[in-house]
């Protein structure tokens, strides 16, 4: 297996850079942008977890291992129903991914840092964790130059993991890690749809 930070790396550069301008800009360009960055973290995040239950051991890598009731209360779940999702105005749907993606960069450094401490030996793994982190970071500064372009106030970032249980047993981190590459890729599947009817209501 390879994996290389630079095709990410080069993305996200590409992507944020225009934001910088300072110019007025409609929002149909960063919505674009958006857009592009979530298909293709939505096509890595399946690998992600599947790397992350392969580098944990029995019951985690276990052939068709899943655990839907484990949750995390630092971390808002991706779930809805098509009804409430689909009645949320642009605020509210932009302000829910926001703080979810806020809340996956925090959660992702802290599982590259249990991961670190568990499996040291897997420089696979702890790539695509950092790999993760930065696009979420890249779609968190979109999803700001999304909410700046429409004249929406951009919430504070906030220390959403809190007070962390440094004495956590190692069973407790691996379930910790397990939740947050889990609702990473069930996040980014749900930015995707958001940004896709966004992209429609915007066009360029």
């Amino acid at each position: 297996l390879r994996f290389s930070l630079t095709a990410p790396l080069c993305l996200l550069t590409l992507l944020l850079l225009p934001l910088s301008l300072g110019a007025p800009i409609s929002p149909a360009e960063p919505i674009s942008q958006a857009y592009s960055l979530a298909l293709y973290m939505q096509k890595n995040t399946s690998t992600l977890l599947q790397t992350y239950l392969q580098y944990q051991g029995s019951p985690f890598s276990d052939p068709g291992f899943s655990a839907p009731e484990l949750q995390l209360s630092s971390l808002p779940p991706a779930a809805v129903s098509f009804k409430t999702w689909h009645a949320l105005d642009d605020g509210e749907r932009l302000g829910h991914a926001q703080g979810a993606f806020l809340a996956l960069t925090q959660h992702l450094q802290l599982v590259g840092d249990d991961q670190r401490d568990l499996n040291p030996g897997s420089p696979i793994l702890l790539a695509q964790l950092g790999a993760a982190r930065l696009r979420a970071q890249g779609l968190l500064g979109n999803m700001a130059a999304i909410m700046t372009a429409l004249g929406l106030p951009i919430p504070p970032e906030e220390d959403t993991l809190g007070v962390v249980a440094f004495g956590a047993s190692a069973f407790e981190r691996k379930c910790r890690g397990y939740v947050v590459t889990r609702e990473y890729g069930h996040w980014t599947d749900r930015a995707v749809r958001d940004l896709a009817l966004l992209k429609a209501k915007y066009p360029g």
